[in-house]
């Protein structure tokens, strides 16, 4: 592991205890029965846990879009081609995707990072418009030989946490994960087979909708990637390296940062949680900075957070990636805060508290 790497994983702390109880005895005060605005009030404690405040404030928002092209594409486990990738970014750019129109009622922006697209998007860097933290144009074929190289692996979480740093600067205050990338639930899969011990079959979903045929294929490529790598699961960038994605990578710098700067991090569907899998793999107190924004169509889904111990805010048979769901979460994450931003006890509102 690089020396900044090390550094990053090693100085994040859990949550803080003293806050999170401080939060808990202040929202028993508030006027309301006690635990009636359920799962709010645990989101709630959490934040103030995260920020050491009874104040938190999430206001400033960003969602940022990963994307990473796959060499696995090349086995046929996408009902879509590769140059659906840069397209999409484009669209990103344009404003015409899912993703900017659920962002823009969240009122968050978005931020889009090319970590290794299989196209020259320079125009689009040159012009402003995304980020460019470009490994190499896509990974190559992971049922053939490692995804990436080890350095590769440590650049792409590396970069997550230095976009991370750059935002916190700029004043963000909720984060939210996202990505596009052909192909990208073939290494999701992988990742959740090789920490989880699942079989392949059992985690291994139909991705943009694929037919039975081509799902056995994939559940071959998968197998066979495990098979000829070889990931260590004790040590997590070497799973990245073998079966991952660049953007996957990106996905868990971003969530790894987030708990280093003390930021709540909304982490999206089936590919953002294998990033999730990454970062707690790495250091096990990021979790306490995850909010599951929530449960994906994609079946291994349930079984990333299951393993995390997340409990998804949402559940709207949502399969599309982009950050859609964190998107959709962000006013959730909002509320919450305001609920012991904003409301009143039963003193100060001059309501009478239960009697027993």
């Amino acid at each position: 592991m690089s020396s900044e790497l090390y550094k990053v994983v090693a100085d994040i702390k859990p949550v803080s205890r003293e806050w999170s109880v401080k939060a808990r005895d202040y929202l028993n005060q508030l006027a309301i029965p006690r635990g009636s605005l359920g799962e709010l009030l645990v989101l709630a404690e959490q934040l103030s846990g995260i920020k050491e405040t009874l104040k938190p404030s999430v206001k400033s928002k960003v969602v940022v879009t990963m994307a990473g092209d796959h060499g696995v594409v090349s086995e046929g486990v996408s009902a879509f081609p590769q140059e659906v990738t840069p397209q999409m970014v484009n669209n990103f750019v344009r404003g015409g995707a899912a993703i900017n129109v659920l962002s823009a009622v969240a009122g968050s922006r978005v931020v889009v990072v090319d970590m290794g697209v299989a196209a020259d998007l320079g125009a689009l860097v040159r012009e402003g418009k995304i980020l460019s933290y470009r490994i190499a144009p896509g990974t190559r074929n992971m049922a053939r030989g490692p995804a990436m190289t080890r350095e590769q692996a440590e650049r792409a979480l590396e970069s997550g946490i230095e976009i991370v740093g750059s935002l916190v600067r700029d004043g963000v205050e909720l984060l939210a994960t996202g990505d596009m990338g052909i192909g990208n639930t073939t290494p999701s899969s992988a990742i959740l087979a090789v920490f989880s011990g699942r079989p392949v079959r059992e985690v291994t979903g139909r991705g943009t909708g694929i037919s039975d045929e081509a799902l056995e294929n994939k559940i071959r490529a998968i197998e066979k990637a495990i098979d000829t790598n070889r990931p260590d699961a004790g040590d997590p960038v070497d799973v990245l390296a073998k079966v991952g994605g660049f953007e996957i990578g990106g996905i868990a710098g971003l969530i790894l940062g987030a708990a280093y700067h003390r930021v709540p991090v909304l982490v999206d569907g089936f590919i953002s949680t294998a990033g999730a899998l990454l970062a707690r793999a790495l250091a096990p107190d990021s979790v306490e900075y995850m909010i599951a924004a929530h449960c994906s169509m994609e079946y291994g889904h349930k079984f990333m957070l299951e393993d995390l111990g997340l409990n998804p805010l949402l559940n709207l048979s949502l399969r599309l990636g982009e950050g859609t769901g964190a998107a959709l979460a962000m006013n959730i994450v909002e509320s919450a805060a305001q609920v012991i931003c904003e409301m009143l006890t039963f003193e100060a509102a001059g309501v009478n508290g239960p009697e027993v």
